[in-house]
């Protein structure tokens, strides 16, 4: 009776060691809250950030991600402007270094708005807050998806990369939602 209790004691502190050595280095569940990233993601909605995507990389222009905005509180938003990047948006247009980039996961919500309505306000890098010409090195210029309605880098201004904490990778919850983050 003793090696049987021995067994299941060790069976679970590796189970108890492997769910922290994933919650703490590989994954983490996150939950959306607020509507800046509608209509990706919604109020509410259940997402798994990957921490590991950039110990290995770097992140990418339009990447969904999770990052400390305060001591307490963390925000999901997507990443505009990479390092050495001139951002400025004129008439709902996104222009990186002179250059027109379409923003496609924006198409949907565009194609629905009134005539003469404007998603994204006139704005360029140099009205961020800090003061810039172009995104530093190590830094990250980020905008929520619900650009009339969102905390980001246009007031916080750039976000160092070290606080970020992931990429969003999967929405599990609600079910009918389940999908890869994009």
């Amino acid at each position: 009776m003793n090696k049987q209790w021995w067994d299941w004691i060790k069976a679970f502190v590796i189970a108890a060691a492997l769910a922290i050595i994933v919650r703490v280095f590989l994954f983490a569940p996150v939950v959306v809250e607020g509507p800046s990233m509608q209509n990706t993601l919604h109020n509410g909605d259940h997402l798994i950030v990957s921490k590991i995507n950039y110990t290995l990389g770097e992140p990418d222009r339009f990447d969904v991600v999770v990052f400390h905005a305060t001591e307490t509180k963390d925000y999901i938003k997507r990443v505009i402007g990479l390092p050495g990047d001139h951002i400025e948006y004129k008439s709902d247009q996104l222009y990186v270094n002179g250059k027109k980039v379409d923003e496609k996961f924006l198409n949907d919500r565009l194609s629905k708005m009134p005539e003469g309505d404007v998603l994204t306000d006139d704005f360029s890098i140099e009205q961020v807050p800090g003061g810039y010409d172009t995104v530093p090195e190590g830094e990250l210029l980020v905008l929520g998806d619900n650009r009339n309605n969102s905390t980001d880098s246009r007031m916080l201004g750039m976000i160092p990369e070290d606080k970020i904490v992931g990429q969003a990778v999967l929405l599990y919850w609600p079910l009918n939602r389940i999908r890869l983050v994009h």
